[in-house]
């Protein structure tokens, strides 16, 4: 998933000016008393780092990402799965902006206990961050972030390069999400007159394309095309745009608190016809906030409470009582953190850690392999998942319920 492309410049212009921010981190003692006291600690606490919206609308994908985070985190520890060290995780709230994104990823790599990062959610925030955390030789896997380019740069098509040797991710990606949708909702649910909303941020216009290109050859006519502001609640002039084109769908490039009040404002206007998006608005946030029943959604995996690998996360999410659901993207960070830390394990075998190890833990993230709570977890020569699953979901009775699971075979 997600955001708005800003020029390298201003990004590292954003991670200079942290003396003059605060701290938007949260801790985690990754232990809460559940802490099996016979392991070992006595070689001091490593961090893993978590960078994702902790406040403001996308909070509620963020807090799953933090929450499932600290719970691999406590279970490792519950387990002594690194000898001689206890596991805590920072949280860094980068308000799903690029900018706090980037002061975040200095602070954590400022700390030469920070032994990786979970995250980030959006694709924007990601690219302030991975080259904070590459100066240092910071591992980063993120559980959210699709954009193709963050891998394989932006000749992922026909040229794709490695970008980050420190940079991972386990979830499918847009050009297999895009063209999922688009398979979707043209073949299946007969939709040929296609208006294009985005929300001219990097997930929403990278997604968009991938899904227009894929529509298009599947015989769709995009018929409109229009752009909201991130700020945005009144859509009535882009509503006004595309309503003469009489489509007979809506493709969102963006999130849900810009996609809920749309859909509700496109039934209020005459054109009651389903709007489509990707994992940016899967979340229960858009349908209170006025998603409607018949839109869609993709999402990357299967549904978390259907699949057997994820029985044991669901489970032990319950029994912490979070606050907050675990969300679209929490068994992903589970899966994320659980690759630090079986990384980390292999690394240090019974040794100390240091800076002369963050090479060695790269290496070996790049050969984890294991069964996670969405599957194999396992990354390609460019950093991304192998796990290629996809779903669409239909809001139906109030609800998001998985209509579709598979993956997209061009």
């Amino acid at each position: 998933m997600r955001n708005q492309t800003v020029k390298a410049a201003v990004l590292v212009a954003g991670a200079l000016l942290l003396a003059a921010c605060g701290t938007n981190k949260t801790e985690s003692g990754s232990g809460g008393g559940n802490n099996n006291q016979s392991c070992d600690q006595s070689k001091g606490t490593l961090v893993i780092g978590v960078i994702a919206p902790q406040s403001g609308g996308l909070s509620a994908l963020g807090l799953g990402i933090k929450n499932s985070a600290s719970l691999a985190a406590d279970q490792a520890n519950e387990k002594c799965v690194v000898p001689g060290y206890k596991l805590q995780v920072q949280t860094e709230d980068d308000q799903a902006t690029a900018q706090v994104g980037a002061q975040a990823a200095t602070r954590l790599s400022s700390n030469a206990n920070v032994v990786g990062v979970v995250g980030t959610l959006n694709s924007s925030v990601a690219q302030s961050v991975q080259p904070i955390l590459k100066g240092k030789n910071i591992v980063q896997v993120s559980p959210a972030n699709t954009n193709p380019s963050l891998t394989r740069g932006a000749e992922y098509g026909t040229a794709p390069k490695r970008q980050f040797e420190t940079y991972f991710r386990v979830c499918a990606t847009d050009d297999l999400q895009g063209p999922f949708a688009a398979k979707y909702l043209v073949g299946k649910a007969g939709k040929k007159s296609i208006a294009i909303i985005t929300d001219g941020k990097t997930y929403g216009e990278g997604l968009a394309a991938e899904f227009k290109k894929q529509a298009e050859k599947d015989g769709a006519k995009i018929v409109a095309t229009a752009k909201v502001g991130e700020k945005d609640t009144d859509f009535s002039g882009v509503i006004g745009t595309i309503s003469g084109s009489k489509p007979d769908a809506v493709y969102y490039g963006g999130e849900y608190p810009q996609a809920g009040p749309l859909s509700k404002q496109l039934k209020d206007a005459g054109l009651d016809i389903p709007v489509m998006g990707g994992d940016g608005i899967y979340d229960g946030k858009y349908i209170e906030l006025g998603g409607k029943e018949g839109d869609l959604a993709t999402s990357v995996g299967a549904p978390t409470d259907t699949l057997e690998t994820a029985k044991a996360f669901v489970s032990a999410y319950k029994a912490k009582a979070y606050k907050d659901d675990f969300s679209a993207y929490g068994a992903f960070s589970y899966d994320a953190t659980n690759a630090i830390i079986g990384a980390l394990a292999k690394t240090l075998s019974g040794g100390d850690w240091s800076d002369a190890k963050r090479a060695d833990l790269i290496k070996n993230v790049q050969s984890y392999s294991a069964e996670g709570a969405t599957g194999e977890v396992k990354f390609d020569e460019y950093g991304d998942s192998t796990n290629k699953l996809l779903t669409v979901y239909k809001v139906s009775g109030g609800k998001w319920v998985a209509d579709e699971t598979g993956t997209f075979g061009g």
